[in-house]
């Protein structure tokens, strides 16, 4: 049975003094989803990483939004896995929709990112989705599935189960629209097939697999409820307590 999870993007949103202010009830959070034996967690902006995390339980994932495939070198405004790891980040982001929209983001280019983290035994977050044009062309699948081969080439299967992958629809992000449960459970369970034609039945079935996009505490369970959907990766509503309380409540 896989764990569900559920992953806040704080995306280019708090300061570091704010960052702390909702530190001050993660405690809360953390006892909640002990409860609901769920994994909870956040994604601040590379500025508040190592403040989130030294003040947060160690149950409590703080991943990175992005990161660089290379150690060190000229490239300028960007972090390398081996800074993470120096402030005690083990998860990372990749390939989210805004930068695959904003910053030429390639499948391609995950690829080289994914391989390094899990070489320095990090939880890549692969991020796949189509926009509204494929949407409407009927072309998610052939869009999601060149993305996740792309993405896995040259992993393991046994570092493949360690990746988290999670299916936004570029058309749901930010735009309040989403897509309906059983679009979500479509794309994610056909995910998980894919990952059985690259790998095997068993590998497949212990990656988790996340659904983005417009999710919010009025609609969270009815995306848990399906049967390939391990979790969400949630934009807006994880800025505030209150709102990430309510999700949790609701998976």
């Amino acid at each position: 049975m896989r764990k569900k999870l559920l992953l806040g993007n704080w995306k280019m949103n708090k300061t570091i003094s704010e960052t702390k202010e909702f530190a001050k009830s993660i405690d809360t959070l953390v006892e909640l989803a002990k409860e609901k034996d769920i994994d909870i967690g956040v994604a601040p902006v590379y500025l508040s990483l190592q403040t989130l995390k030294e003040l947060v339980p160690e149950t409590f994932i703080v991943s990175a939004q992005n990161c660089h495939f290379k150690d060190s070198g000229a490239y300028t405004g960007e972090i390398s896995i081996p800074m993470l790891k120096e402030i005690g980040i083990d998860w990372c982001i990749i390939g989210h929709s805004e930068r695959r929209t904003y910053d030429n983001e390639t499948s391609e280019k995950c690829n080289l990112k994914i391989v390094k983290l899990l070489e320095n035994n990090f939880v890549p977050v692969y991020c796949v989705g189509e926009t509204l044009e494929q949407f409407e062309n009927n072309k998610t699948m052939d869009v999601v599935k060149d993305q996740i081969e792309k993405g896995f080439l040259n992993i393991s299967k046994e570092d493949a189960s360690k990746i988290v992958v999670a299916y936004e629809p570029v058309w749901s992000i930010g735009t309040g629209k989403n897509a309906s449960k059983e679009i979500a459970e479509n794309v994610c369970a056909f995910i998980r097939s894919l990952l059985v034609d690259l790998y095997d039945k068993e590998t497949a079935e212990k990656v988790r697999i996340l659904y983005g996009g417009s999710v919010k505490p009025n609609n969270i369970k009815e995306y848990m409820k399906m049967d390939d959907i391990d979790g969400a990766l949630v934009g807006g509503a994880s800025l505030s307590v209150e709102s990430y309380k309510e999700l949790i409540q609701n998976i």
